[in-house]
């Protein structure tokens, strides 16, 4: 006897683990193909982008061999690829191994549009759960740690998609195959209003088709745990315009329960597709603008609700039903069993389609910091298809395709209610897992203060992988901690708050500036209490990245220390000059006479113009004394463009440069003493 929801658990097991593959093979790209950005974007963008192309064909694969035989060996190679990069292989493996589970999953995709009209419920819940998933373990997956919970964790999510998979397939060799379109494939018509020839709309196209677009504002708005991170911790007076330690989990359920009870559960039909259109958009614009917070709660409502918009199986025009309502045309049975045909491919078309609409505004949203163009017209236009998509649907649900086999009814009610309340929970329960480190005691006022800057490469090291430990073993034993390329929730990295999970491991609470947009940017790390912050926005002088100086004051027991990071963006070919000036004068402004400490990614060498802006200013080199102290690239320095300077009066020490492949900068370490 066939489970009625079987397809529904599949479904949402399957984006569960094609979002795993996802958040290695978007940074691999970046840092194994992309090479440190020494790889023209034009060439990058071209190698992500021909792999959902590739794709486009397997739709005509499936009609010709069969959803079900090809979903279930899709599904065993994307399982596997899953498990490999569970074993840190790193490098080019890693990168390899990651396209050949992506291009499995968009398959796998295609093969499941197929035969299932209605995938609304396991899309939500595959998007939830993994999100979810996410948050509990700090937006640190399984993918990239080691150790027996996560092979064991990871192979449990693993072989109940292929146990799930089996038996879907096992339920479709023995499905009927029902009418004549259904055994010779031929064209379905519409008989239901008595035009013969007429085509039958495709039941579910609308749902798969926003399968790629639902995952992309998900994973970079509405369901992104490092997102809901990065927008907690704002608001204190002391500092303006900067995120202090917080945590972001219970707003973060309350994200997951909008998006589950506008997702499975349908309001009134006309004042839905009003408002849940003009939600979704509201959040993604907002979210260019900055406000985290409302962004991605509206977006997730939003997103939820259009979702449930397209939980249809009719995607045609209503028609009357003979009593003055409109009821979705039914769908003829086309589908050559439970393994597609024309409806069936016209569905995997859709959803690889969607996939590629992913593809194209993810690459062109990041590409922006290579290429220097306005990049907020990319989520927008994302939330403004979802929306059109959604307020043209049906206005109720239609009835189950009779050839559809796997289809299956919705969700019974107290499925959903568990569901929702399950996962809301879970949710919550990783603020209870993840407390951020609480701001230190100021004590007496210490003689020296071990200094650390490092560029981190967002936490990924040259071998292209998420290596928040080895990042942390650099920066152990520092007082005071100055970085560069922090991601709080780039989803083209993978989507983890990086800084968070740092500060984590070290136990230092922390100040963070953005730079680029809201969530990546420049961080300080103290031990000694941080009494108030101040940030200012570089001009880009035709730099395509933004850039900021980042002010801190540390309270040392009675004295006050001014700390200044900073990651200057030069312009192509050109020594970052100006803005060279204008964070030497920020930093003079700030430190206002008190003891100040400068560092960070400077992108100038000793003898470049830029450096001489900050000597000009009255800075000291705190690092002269060891140079040469070559610390680019990691793995064979041969340029300086790391470095420190400190107001007179104060004596640097114990300068170090350890080698180091934990990013593609070596940190440099050094010891301050006070006058």
């Amino acid at each position: 006897m066939r489970h009625r929801h079987l397809s529904t658990l599949t479904l949402a097991l399957g984006i569960a683990v094609l979002l795993d593959v996802l958040r290695v093979w978007l940074p691999s790209v970046i840092t194994l193909f992309g090479r440190a950005a020494e790889t023209p974007a034009e060439l990058l963008g071209a190698f992500a982008l021909g792999w959902f192309l590739l794709a486009l064909a397997a739709p005509t694969l499936v009609r010709r061999v069969g959803a079900a035989p090809v979903g279930l060996a899709a599904a065993g190679v994307l399982a596997v690829a899953r498990l490999a990069l569970t074993a840190q292989p790193g490098g080019p493996a890693q990168l390899w191994l990651a396209c050949a589970g992506l291009f499995a999953g968009l398959v796998w995709l295609a093969a499941v549009a197929a035969s299932v009209p209605r995938p609304v419920a396991g899309l939500a819940l595959g998007l939830a759960g993994n999100a979810v998933g996410h948050a509990l373990l700090g937006t640190e997956d399984l993918v990239w740690r080691g150790g027996v919970l996560a092979w064991s964790l990871s192979a449990l999510l693993v072989l109940a998609f292929l146990a799930a998979s089996a038996a879907v397939r096992r339920e479709r060799a023995g499905a009927p195959v029902r009418g004549d379109a259904a055994r010779t494939g031929a064209p379905a018509t519409d008989t239901a209003d008595g035009h013969a020839g007429r085509r039958v709309p495709t039941p579910g196209r609308r749902a798969w088709l926003l399968c790629g677009p639902a995952l992309l504002l998900a994973g970079q708005v509405a369901l992104a745990p490092a997102l809901w991170s990065a927008a907690a911790g704002t608001g204190s007076p002391d500092f303006p315009g900067l995120v202090r330690a917080g945590n972001g989990a219970l707003p973060g359920a309350l994200a997951v329960l909008l998006f589950l009870a506008a997702a499975l559960f349908r309001g009134p039909a006309r004042l839905a597709r009003v408002l849940w259109p003009l939600a979704l958009l509201a959040g993604s614009v907002l979210f260019v603008i900055g406000l985290l917070v409302p962004a991605y709660l509206l977006t997730a409502a939003g997103l939820g609700g259009c979702l449930a918009l397209t939980d249809t199986t009719d995607d045609g025009p209503a028609v009357a039903d003979g009593r003055g309502a409109a009821e979705p045309r039914a769908a003829a049975t086309d589908e050559r069993g439970a393994d597609g045909g024309r409806a069936g491919a016209r569905r995997g078309r859709a959803a690889v389609l969607g996939m590629l609409v992913f593809a194209v505004a993810t690459v062109a949203y990041y590409a922006a910091y290579d290429l220097g163009y306005p990049n907020g017209w990319a989520p927008v236009a994302t939330a403004v298809l979802v929306a059109l998509v959604a307020a043209t649907a049906p206005l109720r649900p239609g009835p189950t395709p009779s050839g559809a086999a796997s289809a299956g009814p919705a969700l019974p009610a107290t499925v959903r209610v568990a569901a929702l309340a399950g996962l809301t929970a879970l949710a919550g329960l990783a603020a209870a897992l993840h407390v951020p480190p609480a701001q230190a005691r100021a004590t007496t006022t210490p003689a020296a203060v071990r200094v650390a800057a490092y560029n981190i490469r967002m936490g990924f090291g040259l071998d292209g992988r998420l290596d928040v430990d080895a990042v942390a073993r650099e920066l152990r034993g520092a007082d005071v901690v100055l970085l560069s390329e922090v991601d709080r929730g780039w989803w083209l990295n993978g989507g983890h708050d990086t800084l968070a999970l740092v500060a984590g491991r070290l136990g230092m609470p922390y100040v963070f500036a953005p730079a680029a947009d809201p969530v990546w940017g420049d961080a300080v790390l103290s031990r000694f209490p941080m009494r108030s912050g101040q940030t200012r926005r570089l001009t880009a002088h035709g730099a395509p990245t933004g850039a900021q100086a980042l002010g801190v004051t540390l309270d040392l027991g009675g004295r006050e220390l001014a700390v200044v990071a900073t990651h200057l963006q030069p312009p192509p070919g050109r020594d970052p000059v100006e803005q060279a000036g204008e964070v030497a004068a920020f930093a003079g402004r700030y430190a206002n006479g008190r003891p100040l400490v400068l560092g960070g990614d400077l992108n100038t060498e000793p003898d470049d113009p830029a450096f001489a802006e900050f000597t000009r200013s009255g800075l000291v080199d705190a690092l002269a004394a060891a140079r040469p102290l070559r610390t680019s690239p990691a793995d064979d320095p041969r340029t300086q463009i790391d470095h420190v300077f400190v107001s007179p009066g104060l004596t640097a020490t114990e300068v170090r440069a350890p080698r180091t492949e934990a990013s593609d900068h070596l940190p440099v370490t050094l010891t301050v003493t006070l006058p």
